[in-house]
């Protein structure tokens, strides 16, 4: 039985089609009144302002110098020296910026490919494979997207010190290759986006299960598979928490943690805080590019997971 509904036609002359019963819709064609198309567009320019201010802001503070940054007007250029600005946060302290960034890739990067894949294979395994207790694991990675991370921090810190991983890569590393929530959305995109039959076909032409995961499954899950790595990527990027009750060493330090320690210091060394500004609009930029990259991908395998489930 299909379940697709018939084609409306469209009336010439760019008017809106009526409704089954013949009522002509409000509105135009989505029956959104122009009241309520510029309140809603209100809010949506409300939103934008409210999360784009202080990127906006920390843009403009990167250009000025540490006297400018406190004597001037915050939302305004003052005599902008970004280049000389960013020579200095790149040079200082034998390069440690870069270390931090370093270290910040690499927790982010590898973090997150890994929790990617963990997360697909758990996925498809508990979407695809029938076998005893599957619902009472799905049912507790469910409970882990409930737990916040912050609450495992301590706990994590006690057994990594048992075990000697404290103050290493291994105690940021980790933990960041669990991902619940990637876990959870796998299971849903591979329930609704893989046919049963799709595998079926497969099987009987003799591949196996490790060749129709790799051949078949990832691909098809990849726009569930990129929404993962980016959410896991940028929450790895903007973790501060962990690294900070993990790491003493300040050559394993990620960006964020390293940002703080100069800012903890800047009452000292006043050019401290335009460094730490300076530094802080370095971190986003890979951010904002991977954002705008991956977002089509993005977009697509949230909504995927969601209206097929």
């Amino acid at each position: 039985m299909s379940l697709r509904t018939p084609a409306r036609t469209v009336p010439s002359g760019g008017r809106a089609p009526a409704s089954d019963d013949g009522t002509p819709p409000r509105g135009g064609i989505s029956g959104v009144t122009p009241r309520s198309h510029i309140l809603v567009t209100g809010l949506l320019v409300a939103a934008a302002g409210y999360f784009l201010l202080p990127v906006y802001w920390l843009a403009v503070a990167s250009t000025k110098s540490t006297g400018d940054l406190f004597g001037s007007f915050g939302l305004w250029f003052s005599r902008p020296r970004l280049l000389s600005n960013l020579h200095q946060v790149l040079t200082y302290d034998h390069a440690i910026y870069l270390r931090w960034a370093a270290n910040s890739v690499l927790y982010a990067g590898v973090g997150a490919v890994v929790a990617t894949l963990l997360a697909a294979m758990a996925g498809y395994a508990l979407a695809k494979f029938s076998f005893a207790g599957r619902d009472t694991i799905f049912n507790i990675v469910l409970g882990g997207v409930l737990i916040p991370a912050t609450a495992l921090a301590l706990p994590m810190y006690l057994l990594f010190s048992k075990a000697g991983l404290a103050n290493t890569y291994w105690a940021v590393l980790l933990p960041s290759f669990v991902s619940p929530f990637g876990v959870y959305l796998c299971r849903i995109y591979a329930a609704a986006s893989i046919p049963d039959e799709l595998l079926e076909a497969a099987r009987i032409d003799g591949a196996g299960e490790i060749r129709i995961f790799t051949t078949v499954a990832l691909r098809i899950m990849t726009p569930a598979l990129v929404t993962i790595f980016l959410f896991q990527f940028v929450g790895i990027w903007n973790n501060y928490f962990l690294p900070l009750v993990m790491l003493s060493d300040s050559k394993l330090y990620p960006i964020t943690l390293g940002l703080t320690s100069w800012q903890s210091f800047a009452d000292r060394q006043p050019q401290l805080y335009q460094m730490t500004v300076g530094g802080a609009f370095v971190s986003v930029v890979p951010l904002m590019i991977a954002m705008v990259v991956l977002q089509r991908f993005w977009r697509s395998g949230l909504t995927e997971g969601s209206v097929k489930g």
